[in-house]
């Protein structure tokens, strides 16, 4: 593709034949998609050397145009993370299927029946920073919920992502399902991503995954309804009921499961009456884990730190940096959360149970925890088999997004010639 008119033509191509096969994809039985699911899978499986040799060559040009730890971390694919991919695409294909699924109305006073009918979006269009594996999730959410995906991935995995895309097109094909319900765009060209934001012809919704740069040019400019995220500022708050030992498991695993991830804890609030006793136990737990650590004056006094500025409340290191603030009580805990928190996942550490439900009502988060760490907010580990985001909007889906959150409703209205009068 030499220039603008040849990439316009390509992508609206791409569009054309992924609206083509979401009108196919609508029609054909969860027990077909699920086989369609369990060949991918055995294509990556197969394919599974070649994927992580070609990922490396990936990361050798992306550590050679010096780019970060944070997004390096997302960009790698070894065996465990490939396995991981290839077991939520297999555990995709268990779950129940939410198409057609008809929820029953009250009776209405005039007698006609109306119900509810799950169905697909349609045609969905994923445009995602770093993550390869975003590439089989995607596909394998999408494929499952019926709808066709056009996947734009970030240049730094194009060699990844092509590959990973060829072992879906590759199970579409050995199960009879139509090859264009997953495409990748093939260029790494910008005009592409600009082209396809303006594509309401085909598309019926934009699924943005990165950061938060990439999220809020996306939102701005596109012409298709956004399911979006912006930031993953996530907090742990250390109550003083708190059990201390699980408190300090719980923040250190928060923060330094994975830097990279939009779960990770940026923040720890701890209540000013087990400050004392936890913070240096905390210190020495981050010391050995290299996270750099910076609080507020009153942290500060209790043990020898960096001292945190107001832009560092709001702000998603994705690395091992954390800022901490002492807190007078949970309702401050919570002020400070509703505030300066991006509305994804958020915590509290706490034997209390009332003070667990308070902080549950109260947050406005799309995640909220109690006794856990941050890292959990993960659409496998939801039960949904996978995401395609997490979403921190109200409508039209929150949190991770899975089957349902691909998914609307349309209304079925039954009757037997009832007539309308004034």
């Amino acid at each position: 593709m030499n220039d603008s008119k040849d990439i316009n033509s390509y992508m609206n191509t791409l569009g054309s034949k992924a609206k083509q096969a979401a009108k196919v994809l609508s029609q054909v039985s969860s027990q077909k998609k699920n086989e369609a699911l369990m060949a991918c899978a055995e294509v990556i499986l197969d394919r599974k050397r070649e994927i992580i040799e070609i990922n490396r060559i990936d990361l050798r040009n992306a550590q050679e145009k010096g780019t970060g730890d944070a997004l390096m971390d997302r960009l790698e694919l070894n065996e465990d993370r490939v396995n991981s991919m290839i077991s939520g695409i297999r555990h995709v294909a268990t779950l129940k299927d939410p198409v057609g699924e008809i929820v029953q109305m009250d009776p209405t006073p005039s007698g006609i029946s109306v119900s509810k009918m799950r169905v697909p979006l349609g045609v969905v269009g994923i445009i995602y920073e770093s993550r390869p594996n975003v590439t089989a999730d995607a596909g394998a959410l999408c494929l499952k919920s019926g709808n066709s995906v056009i996947l734009r991935g970030g240049s730094e995995a194009i060699l990844s992502n092509q590959l990973i895309s060829d072992c879906l097109i590759e199970g579409l094909e050995n199960s009879g399902l139509p090859v264009n319900c997953i495409q990748l765009v093939q260029t790494v060209d910008r005009e592409a991503v600009k082209i396809l934001l303006g594509m309401d012809e085909y598309l019926d919704v934009i699924i943005p995954r990165g950061g938060k740069g990439l999220v809020k040019l996306i939102s701005e400019a596109a012409k298709v309804p956004v399911i979006k995220h912006l930031d993953g500022i996530c907090h742990v708050y250390i109550d003083s009921d708190a059990d201390l030992k699980k408190a300090v498991d719980i923040a250190i695993n928060a923060k330094t499961y994975r830097y990279g991830i939009c779960g990770a804890m940026e923040t720890l609030l701890v209540s000013k009456e087990v400050a004392f006793e936890v913070l240096p136990k905390l210190k020495g737990g981050f010391d050995k884990m290299k996270v750099e650590l910076k609080g507020c004056s009153e942290t500060r006094e209790l043990i020898k730190i960096n001292s945190a500025k107001d832009e560092d409340w709001i702000t998603e290191y994705l690395s091992p940096v954390l800022s901490i603030k002492i807190v007078e009580d949970i309702q401050v805990a919570i002020n400070h959360i509703n505030e300066f928190g991006s509305g994804h996942t958020d915590s509290i550490v706490t034997e209390n149970i009332e003070k667990a439900q308070r902080f549950c009502n109260e947050v406005d988060s799309s995640s909220v925890m109690h006794n856990l760490p941050t890292c959990w907010a993960d659409g496998f580990e939801y039960g949904l088999g996978a995401e395609v985001g997490i979403s921190t909007d109200k409508i039209h889906a929150r949190g991770p997004v899975g089957l349902e959150g691909l998914t609307s409703q349309k209304f079925i209205v039954r009757g037997n010639a009832e007539l309308r009068g004034s």
